[in-house]
């Protein structure tokens, strides 16, 4: 018999699950990229294309596509967002734990 396969409940974000001290900002700036992402293939725009647009380099574009997204500010993607198009709010709320917690919803 093979060995049990080991499995482990995600909590939602998989940079805290891996033990990253910026989980929050690095799901946050995930999220944001995959929603560039969808309105580039929607618009059917090239990283050429869309890194004009942005005013940022190609390759930026391919890294921010590809998740690597370390050296760009969450600003940086919501003006890109903005650029595409789309209305972005922040919504500062009260907290009912002692610290407060970051999430991007899409409406």
């Amino acid at each position: 018999m093979k060995d049990p396969i080991e499995v482990e409940i995600s909590s939602g974000n998989v940079y805290a699950d891996i033990g990253l001290p910026d989980a929050e900002e690095m799901l946050v700036k995930a999220q944001l990229a995959q929603k560039i992402g969808e309105l580039m293939q929607s618009r059917r725009l090239t990283q050429a294309a869309a890194a004009k647009l942005f005013g940022m380099t190609q390759p930026k574009v391919s890294a921010l596509l590809r998740g690597q997204f370390r050296g760009i500010s969450e600003a940086k993607m919501i003006e890109c967002l903005n650029k595409l198009g789309r209305d972005v709010q922040i919504v500062i709320a009260e907290s009912r734990q002692v610290t407060g917690t970051l999430k991007v919803v899409f409406a």
